[in-house]
């Protein structure tokens, strides 16, 4: 049958591939123009396969079908018009053109929830069923007759996202194909839409959502909505006509009989400083609307604005009508990925808009499993750090982030990490498909570490406080001394690439519970994690400015944030070698605060009394979890001569077992290193390794497939001088040496004969003997039986050139604040 294929998106792309595959010819596609450069993916899928493609604006102007697209339409012949998902308004002149008619898609069980928004109602409404329904296309609003229609049950944790990516994306391509497969055959019905049960809602606006926060009060008091607060404060003043001056004026009498010690009412005037009570809130209230009358106006509203000329600006916006919210536009790279439809911002993120960059630089982004590109993501340059940092100081210092109680600042930040969660599947997808994280690793750690330490840290928000200190001063000795503990101001957060998400989130959680605001560069390789987190700082409600993120190269933006005289903090993540270069950039600058999580060579000592089967497994993981791409792993294991055979055994063993391959099959155990130049780094590691004579026991190469992956490896007979004994490898290489059975001084000199000091390890049943290797050993972290157990409410940095400060636990928060001593005689 001809077809021609009229929608959009990636909905439309995939059912116009299935109905070629089906054998069906399709004649033309018609879809949106391109945005911004950006072709729909419909229209670049058909004309890869050389379809004719037209992108008209519109088909229709003043009222009337436009009689050159249409001509162009039916030049083409079609037998049938599939409309999959169409933003457009098609005349009838198109739908009622080929033999067959036209049939559309709906995400509802019609009659229910006619209209656009539907599946947003299905769930606002508590529906039990929820589904889709193709249809014979007709002149009115999604009433034509019902060809096919399928159901699934809603789930009471759905949400849009899930129960699209479920059932309505999958299945509903399915159903297309069909109903097509059906007119085809001769056997479609044509059941007429009752009207029993038909609904129409409109479009679904952030005014009529539900949220989990209402209202959010500040320091002074003062309230506002919840939904209002990422957009900061409304600067505006509006200009009055000569009617609203009349009205103001009249308002002003009614705030004077209610604050009978006022003698003026005048713009600054404060209706609680000036003695107002509850119920005088009830009063003002009533009279206003019904000296307005009847305009909405509740409570809260003179909560909202507690001072005559606020009061007066919020009542001239409602009687205007135009105190709604205006809708963030995203322009999302869509790709369908792991059963999901992934949407991923891919712009920098600057005052809580998605913005290109300077000049529209952008870069391409590779999917380290095949070495293809996944997008291309905007490039940040010097100014796009200027403008980040101005908008990042300006909510810090004139924003309503450092107003509100800190109780309310928490309850912000849990409600992101209950977003995070719910889009977990998501971001762990994202992890997978841009920094070749495990799937199931990245549900996990990537992700679910990430979740668990914006709890942890939103729980810290109020109870961040200061103490009372006697001091002894002459006499006469009436002093109080007192410490606050404040914000620092505007920081900037440098994260590596081996957990894009994570490092983000310990760093970023104890900055914003401190009450800061942050420019975060994420590293270039790995940005997209960190751009759909900062999506959802929009649907949580984290006021604009607060939060800033710029993909880019470290020599220029990261250089720019560590120079920038209005940046007062740096969090750095990364090697030591560029550690030391943003400490002096920060001394030089303006002496900002720092602190750095370096380069490690963490030694792991495994006694011949240790549980060796434990010992092994977890040997493994001290050097293999996340493709050893793991700041804390095991750079160095020294076993025990009379178990070191048989240790080396077991571990080659179990090295044989795993599974290499795509990052989001579940079965997998080991997927690709993050990037191209990382990858030549550990080929080159190994043959330094070779060249000095220690013995490479497996792996050591590169897997001869696409993507950048790299076989598990182990050496041994690695002795001290060696330069695989002293340098990380990051990658997945365990260096094995041997150390003499009972000399436990020894083996601890060794252990600490280096200038890295971020981890550490030993296996041993005697409790005397970890108790007293675990105070020598000159690590930040020491695990004792075990290994990689880190937790959100246990610090974690490092001693020597493995740097200083601490992510996690309270004392991460004190990276982040400044103690004032404040001082009184009375």
């Amino acid at each position: 049958m001809k077809i021609a294929v009229i929608g959009q998106s990636l909905f439309g792309q995939e059912v116009y591939s299935q109905l070629r595959k089906e054998g069906h010819e399709v004649v033309g596609v018609f879809t949106v123009p391109d945005k911004n450069g950006k072709v729909d993916p419909l229209g670049l899928e058909a004309e890869k396969d050389g379809v004719p493609v037209f992108k008209f604006s519109r088909w229709r102007a003043g009222g009337q079908a436009i009689s050159d697209v249409v001509a162009k339409y039916q030049a083409l012949g079609a037998e049938l018009n599939v409309l999959p998902f169409c933003s457009q308004f098609i005349p009838m002149e198109v739908i009622n053109a080929p033999r067959h008619g036209s049939i559309i898609y709906h995400p509802s069980l019609l009659p229910r929830h006619r209209g656009a928004s539907a599946i947003n109602w299905t769930l606002i409404h508590g529906d039990k069923k929820g589904g889709f329904t193709i249809f014979w296309a007709d002149d009115g609003l999604d009433t034509g007759d019902i060809l096919l229609q399928k159901e699934c049950e809603i789930l009471p944790d759905d949400t849009v996202s899930t129960l699209y990516n479920r059932f309505l994306f999958p299945e509903g391509i399915k159903g297309m194909v069909q109903a097509v497969r059906l007119i085809a055959e001769g056997k479609a019905p044509r059941l007429p839409q009752p009207e029993e049960g038909a609904t129409y809602e409109g479009i679904q606006k952030k005014e009529t959502a539900k949220l989990l926060v209402k209202n959010i009060q500040l320091e002074d008091g003062k309230m506002i909505p919840a939904s209002h607060f990422f957009r900061g404060e409304d600067n505006t003043v509006l200009e009055l006509t000569k009617a609203e001056l009349v009205t103001m004026e009249a308002v002003r009498t009614v705030w004077k009989r209610i604050l009978p010690n006022i003698l003026e009412v005048e713009d600054s005037t404060d209706f609680f400083k000036s003695g107002a009570a509850s119920v005088d809130v009830v009063r003002l209230v009533e009279e206003v609307k019904e000296l307005c009358d009847g305009v909405e106006l509740e409570n809260e509203d003179i909560y909202m604005a507690t001072t005559f000329k606020d009061f007066i600006q919020l009542l001239v916006r409602k009687l205007r009508g135009d105190d709604k919210e205006s809708e963030c536009i995203i322009d999302y790279v869509e790709k369908a990925v792991n059963k999901l439809v992934l949407q991923m911002p891919h712009q920098l993120f600057i005052g809580g808009k998605f913005v290109d960059a300077e000049g529209a630089k952008t870069y391409d982004t590779i999917n380290p499993t095949d070495g293809s590109v996944i997008c291309q993501v905007s490039l940040a340059q010097a100014s796009d750090v200027d403008k980040a940092v101005a908008a990042a100081k300006d909510a810090f210092e004139n924003g309503l982030w450092r107003k509100i109680s800190a109780r309310d600042r928490g309850q912000l930040l849990y409600r992101l990490a209950d977003l995070m969660e719910e889009h977990q599947e998501e971001l762990a997808t994202i992890e997978a498909l841009d920094a070749g994280a495990v799937y199931t690793l990245a549900l996990k750690t990537h992700v679910g570490m990430s979740i668990q330490t914006f709890r942890y840290f939103a729980g810290w928000c109020d109870k961040i406080q200061g103490s009372t200190i006697p001091i002894n001063q002459a006499r006469p000795n009436r002093n109080l001394t007192l410490t606050r503990k404040e914000p620092i101001g505007v920081c900037g957060i440098i994260i590596p690439w081996n957990y894009p998400l994570m490092m983000l989130s310990w760093k970023t959680a104890a900055c914003l519970a401190a009450g800061n605001t942050v420019v975060i560069k994420p590293t270039q390789v790995t940005p997209l994690t960190a751009l759909k987190f900062a999506e959802l700082t929009l649907k949580a409600g984290i006021p604009k400015g607060v939060i800033n993120i710029l993909p880019g190269s470290g020599p220029l933006v990261g250089q720019r944030l560590s120079d920038h005289p209005d940046v007062r903090k740096i969090g750095f993540t990364g090697s030591t070698e560029v550690g030391k270069h943003i400490m002096k950039s920060c001394a030089l600058s303006n002496v900002k605060k720092v602190s750095l999580e370096l380069g490690g060579k963490s030694p792991l000592i495994i006694f011949a009394d240790c549980d060796l089967n434990k010992a092994v497994q977890m040997g493994m993981s001290s050097v293999f979890f996340n493709k050893g791409e793991n700041c804390i792993a095991a750079g160095r294991l020294f076993v025990e001569d009379s178990i070191h055979d048989q240790f080396v055994q077991k571990v080659v063993e179990e090295v044989r077992k795993m599974k290499i391959g795509n990052p989001l099959d579940r079965d997998t155990n080991h997927g690709p290193q993050n990037n191209q130049a990382h990858l030549q780094k550990l080929i080159e590691y190994c043959q330094h390794g070779i060249k000095e004579g220690a013995t490479l026991v497996c792996g050591g190469k590169q897997v001869p497939r696409p993507g950048f992956f790299f076989e598990p490896t182990v050496f041994i007979d690695v002795e001290d001088h060696m330069f695989i004994a002293k340098e990380e490898s990051f990658g997945p290489v365990m260096i094995i040496s041997r150390f003499a059975s009972g000399d436990v001084d020894t083996v601890l000199s060794r252990a600490n004969a280096t200038e890295f000091g971020l981890a550490s390890g030993v296996f041993t049943r005697d409790i005397s003997k970890a108790l007293y290797i675990s105070e020598k050993l000159e690590a930040g972290t020491v695990f004792i039986n075990t290994y990689n157990k880190t937790d959100v409410a246990a610090p974690f940095g490092g001693f020597k050139q493995s740097g200083f400060g601490k992510d996690l636990g309270e004392a991460a928060l004190n990276e982040y604040l400044r103690v004032k001593t404040v001082t009184f005689e009375y």
